[in-house]
Formats: C-alpha cells, structure tokens, sequence
C-alpha cells in the first residue's frame, strides 16, 4: 500500500478534494401514451402496464430481461 513521504497541508487536501465534482446525468425527454417520461440515453428502460407493474426490460424496442 502506497504510504505518502511526508505530510499533506490541510490547504493542499482541500484543493484536490474541490476538484471532484458531481455532473448532471443527460436526460432524453419522450412523450409516451400522452405522458412525458424522462429517461437516460442508451439505457435499458422498464415497461409497465397501466396499473404502475413492472413487465419486462426494453433497449432499443427489444425485450432484454423480465423484471
């Protein structure tokens, strides 16, 4: 295990640690059965039926898994 030769400033910590950000997720937005539904791009999407059930797994209008 890498073990550092001397001891880190709390400045220097601070400034690494600053440089890691969370980046906002690309969301696709799609109009399904008069519903706007928001979805990731190039992610499998769960298809439900009328009552909220989840039925089977979606990608690029294949069935990929049962849910």
């Amino acid at each position: 295990m890498a073990v550092p030769k001397r001891k880190m400033s709390r400045s220097n910590t601070r400034h690494r640690r600053s440089q890691w950000k969370a980046s906002v997720p690309t969301l696709v937005k799609t109009v399904e059965n008069g519903r706007t539904v928001y979805s990731m791009p190039h992610r499998a999407r769960v298809v439900e039926d009328a009552q909220g059930n989840a039925l089977f797994m979606e990608y690029k209008g294949r069935r990929v898994a049962d849910a």
